[in-house]
């Protein structure tokens, strides 16, 4: 049994084999600190990496830095600019280094503490870090949910009354194979005091807003690919807002905007309008079909307007979904697997942009 062990790695992105390890440890150890060591040049931020392993191992003690020093197990001075990270990060000695890869070796050397190899060649736990980032999808189950939420796009269909946008999220999401999460203001609308014809107020729409959040937050650690579609989101909330309150309110456009998904998708007016009982009424529906294009003409995510039956708007959304999700899911190139020499360079840069 060892008194403290250490578990430390890049986490990027923490998956199935990183839990075994730390498990590991936990059993064979008194207390636990799990080292998140990361890099300037990789694509998902420290803190999330940390938050991660946080929620998945309780128990254990979580400290993260920047560490951009080669990773070149050959040289004694990248060895030494490691070494000052690590144990700075460290709140006493440790008596054991639990890894699975060879370096915990030396790493155990240089701390005066014992080396314990953990699933040596990934014989249990058959994943890597690189394995992830070349196909997320295809290891999705090797992920924690706060792991897939992080990483999931959300694909929002929009529109006007009456134009079809339920019926897309529903036909977009099973051709996709994942889960979506259906419009909370069209059941507020019906639960709410006095219903449909009691005049709508301000502060209804933000709790619509949290509502709306809240069923996504919740899908995206269910889904079982990294995309969840949304039947409307805030921005769509922000115009309704202006339709049944008659004002811009700003803080729901700057939910909005702090809220982004991956791709708008706004489903087009030309289909027969129908009354469901719950609708405004054709007479209204152009033009806040064009109010939806406005806006979305004057934001930053990409968006399209479908058209046709609901076949043809399936094929033109995961059309253009496709191309932006593998960027989504794209990462940066990770330390070690750059030359040594462009190492150094990028060192120099990240540490040129913290002094300035």
């Amino acid at each position: 049994m060892s008194g403290h062990g250490l578990v430390l790695g890049k986490f990027y992105p923490f998956h199935s084999g990183h839990s075994h390890l730390i498990r590991q440890a936990q059993r064979q150890s008194d207390r636990v600190t799990v080292q998140v060591l990361g890099a300037s040049v990789e694509s998902i931020p420290l803190d999330v990496r940390a938050d991660w392993i946080r929620e998945s191992h309780p128990g254990v003690r979580v400290a993260a830095a920047m560490d951009d020093a080669p990773v070149d197990f050959d040289s004694e001075s990248a060895w030494d600019e490691h070494m000052a990270v690590i144990e700075a990060l460290l709140d006493g000695p440790v008596d054991t280094v639990f890894s699975c890869d060879a370096y915990g070796g030396e790493l155990a050397r240089r701390l005066d503490a014992r080396w314990v190899r953990i699933d040596e060649g990934r014989r249990i736990n058959p994943v890597s870090g690189t394995a992830i980032r070349a196909d997320v999808a295809g290891h999705w189950h090797e992920l924690a949910p706060a792991v897939r939420a992080w990483l999931t796009a959300r694909v929002v269909v929009l529109g006007a009354e009456s134009t079809g946008s339920t019926t897309l999220a529903a036909a977009l999401a099973e051709r996709i194979g994942t889960l979506w999460v259906p419009e909370y203001g069209r059941e507020h609308s019906v639960t709410r005091e006095g219903g449909l014809t009691a005049p709508w107020q301000s502060p209804e729409f933000d709790l619509i807003v949290d509502r709306q959040i809240a069923l996504e937050t919740q899908a995206l650690r269910d889904v079982p690919l990294p995309v969840l579609v949304c039947d409307t989101d805030v921005l769509a909330t922000a115009l309704w807002h202006e339709r049944y309150v008659g004002t811009t309110a700003q803080r729901l456009f700057d939910a909005a905007a702090a809220h982004r998904p991956l791709l708008y998708v706004l489903t087009g007016d030309e289909i027969p309008f129908e009354q469901d009982g719950m609708r405004d009424g054709e007479h209204i529906r152009h033009d806040m079909q064009q109010r939806f294009r406005d806006v979305l003409a004057g934001q930053p995510v990409p968006w399209i307007e479908v058209r046709g039956g609901v076949p043809e708007r399936v094929d033109a959304a995961a059309s253009a979904l496709a191309p932006l999700l593998a960027e989504h899911l794209r990462f940066a190139l990770p330390l070690e697997a750059r030359p040594v020499d462009e190492q150094r360079a990028l060192q120099r840069d990240a540490e040129s942009s913290s002094l300035g």
